[in-house]
């Protein structure tokens, strides 16, 4: 089934080059040049990745992300014009799984777009594979419980909705319980080793999950910081 992606970018040539060079790697794509038009058509095609500009009229895409990030699961991938690292953790706030910044190759891009939808796909896959085993793998902290063989985590009984990428942090933090955990090696391992980033990358998905696995995020009894060092896991 071909994979459907949706570039937002008012940039004209750029938008033009973009689906050229996309369609060229055997994507269905659709394009479109600004905030609101990227909403009405990522709620009609559903699609599988979402190439974002931050820089829109109508609608920036710090808020294109925020909005459809509640509605879809479809992986975002950022472009912005400024190598300011504001944009980025923004970006990732809202719901951006990856970004690039302006000017950057269309090889870079290309490759860029194929680990998120592998990532993505092999995610499905997985949730989808048929269960060939009677009980399920389930890790167990009090309320917590993390099922491996759904990739489904429960609170109290009640599922907790993660994104792929703070469901992989949340399964490496338990794999390594009360282990302290630097914040390269948690880039490093989560992320892998062709991810461009910095380790505030990590800390905007730890305070995600602490929001979402915590009783008080802003005293975090599960996953502590230790000062001058990482995280660590307590269960």
């Amino acid at each position: 089934m071909t994979e459907i992606i949706l570039i937002v970018e008012d940039e004209p040539s750029l938008r033009e080059a973009l689906a050229y060079s996309l369609k060229k790697e055997g994507y269905g794509v659709e394009a479109v040049g600004d905030g609101r038009a990227a909403l009405v058509v990522a709620r009609k095609l559903k699609p599988d990745l979402i190439v974002l500009d931050i820089m829109l009229p109508e609608l920036d895409g710090f808020e294109v992300a925020r909005i459809l990030r509640k509605e879809m699961s479809a992986a975002i991938l950022m472009l912005t014009a400024r190598d300011d690292e504001i944009d980025r953790v923004v970006g990732l706030e809202v719901g951006a799984d990856d970004y690039l910044t302006k000017p950057f190759s269309m090889r870079e891009l290309i490759a860029r777009v194929k680990a998120q939808l592998r990532r993505t796909r092999l995610l499905k896959e997985e949730m989808h594979k048929p269960d060939e085993r009677v009980a399920h793998e389930i890790l167990t902290f009090e309320n917590l419980s993390i099922d491996l063989t759904r990739h489904e985590v429960t609170l109290s009984a009640k599922i907790v909705q993660l994104k792929p990428k703070e469901y992989e942090l949340l399964l490496f933090f338990a794999e390594h319980r009360r282990q302290m955990l630097s914040r390269e090696l948690i880039l490093e391992r989560v992320w892998g080793w062709g991810y461009i980033g910095d380790s505030r990358t990590v800390d905007v998905h730890v305070r995600w999950l602490r929001q979402k696995i915590e009783t008080d995020a802003a005293d975090p009894k599960r996953i502590v910081t230790v000062r001058g060092g990482g995280y660590r896991f307590e269960g």
